[in-house]
């Protein structure tokens, strides 16, 4: 029997269809098909019957996925991790220049800028690689002077630290998402710089809330706020935090307090940045998180109409690919769905919902939320065509994960 690839780049041969062609009707990010048909992804039954639609393969993309891949050739265990091209760019820059760790510190920070950008919009495990890479490359330049000596490079460690925090929790890897996390705590008291510390909460705070556990996130929001710095965008971010967790214990109290807060520190901040960035905040009327706090206090109008006007002035869906959005796009998409299967409007639910899990990149909040949507479909419109169709789609999206290791699989009961 053909193999997978080799008979969807057949039929595309014959059908005179492009990739970009092909990821347009099947509905699929092309640089993510690009690297299933190159194999540096696996595919999925679900993947394989949208492509011998798009393609009229008649069956046999299904059966050809049937086959196992064929084998990869493995690099040595042993091999010694390279450093990436961009801190092989900043060790040529110092060679033989006195003003060397002055360049490689001012590198080192630009790099915070562009890592802090590329895993809002495209997180992945190779980029948590590159991040490494430039993290080790900064405990080496601490490694030459004392960290009083240097307090910009020891809170560009912490940025970086965060940074990986962030990925590594993306990713689902906790574990070292909270041993970044006490890196970043511990360069932001070396170099009294409060900021990193609301930062390092704020992931502790997001991890325990998509692990369905809102009193550990509340009371490491609160932490977070005590600690941190006031003015800032963490800060704004653990009130509004908090202010969810109230709403998911049934808080009302502590919900609109939290959200005064909230709304408070919002009014502190300074202009919006420019570009995308996972320490960047959309400014809007309301905090983060509201539309997401009515949601769970059962205001599934008001949830819904809040939902979709972030959706239209933060992310400007109708002048950006989904795939060139940031991975909160889609979450927000799945609020929106959420609150549309709360009104019993399911079309609505399964468009939304589908249309996140279309974004391109999943990370791991996208599909715990996709996962209470399934749910959600399951409670509402047992047996309904849609709700099958996305529990299919959810199902399939869970091998799309860009994790570095093996994972669970979504968890429902079987049909």
């Amino acid at each position: 029997m053909a193999d997978f690839a080799a008979e969807v780049r057949r039929l595309m041969a014959e059908r005179g269809m492009s990739l970009r062609g092909l990821a347009k009707a099947s509905n699929y990010d092309p640089s993510y098909l690009s690297k299933v048909l190159s194999g540096h992804k696996p595919s999925s039954p679900y993947l394989a019957a949208r492509l011998d639609d798009a393609l009229a393969g008649s069956g046999m993309i299904r059966a050809a996925a049937q086959e196992p891949p064929p084998r990869r050739a493995g690099k040595a265990s042993n091999q010694q991790r390279k450093p990436s091209g961009a801190v092989e760019a900043l060790q040529v820059a110092m060679t033989g220049d006195p003003a060397g760790p002055d360049i490689g510190a001012d590198g080192l920070a630009e790099l915070v800028l562009h890592y802090a950008h590329a895993l809002a919009v495209a997180p992945s495990a190779a980029v948590y690689g590159e991040l490494l890479s430039a993290r080790s490359f900064a405990g080496t330049l601490l490694g030459r002077s004392a960290p009083r000596q240097r307090p910009d490079l020891t809170v560009t460690a912490g940025w970086l630290s965060s940074l990986l925090a962030i990925s590594a929790a993306d990713l689902g890897d906790h574990a070292a998402a909270v041993v970044w996390c006490a890196d970043t705590e511990r360069r932001g008291r070396d170099a009294s710089y409060p900021e990193l510390l609301g930062w390092a909460a704020l992931t502790r705070a997001l991890i325990a809330w998509y692990q369905g556990d809102p009193l550990a996130s509340a009371a490491a929001a609160r932490r977070g706020q005590a600690d941190g710095q006031p003015g800032s965008v963490a800060h704004a971010k653990l009130a509004a935090q908090e202010m969810r967790c109230r709403a998911m214990l049934g808080d009302a109290a502590g919900m609109a307090a939290a959200r005064r807060r909230a709304a408070a520190a919002m009014a502190l901040l300074g202009p919006p940045a420019p570009a995308a960035s996972v320490y960047s905040i959309p400014r809007a009327e309301d905090p983060p998180y509201t539309a997401t706090s009515l949601l769970l206090a059962g205001r599934y109008a008001e949830a819904a109409q809040m939902t979709r006007l972030i959706i239209d002035t933060a992310y400007h869906p109708q002048a950006r690919a989904p795939w060139d959005q940031p991975t909160n796009y889609a979450r927000a998409l799945l609020i929106l769905a959420l609150a549309a299967a709360g009104l019993g409007d399911l079309d609505q639910a399964v468009a939304a919902g589908t249309a996140a899990l279309d974004c391109g990149r999943i990370v791991w909040p996208t599909i715990v939320l996709a996962g209470k949507l399934d749910q959600a479909l399951a409670r509402r419109f047992p047996g309904a065509t849609g709700e099958a169709n996305f529990h299919a789609r959810y199902l399939d999206a869970g091998t799309h994960l860009a994790l570095p290791a093996s994972r669970p699989q979504p968890a429902r009961n079987p049909r």
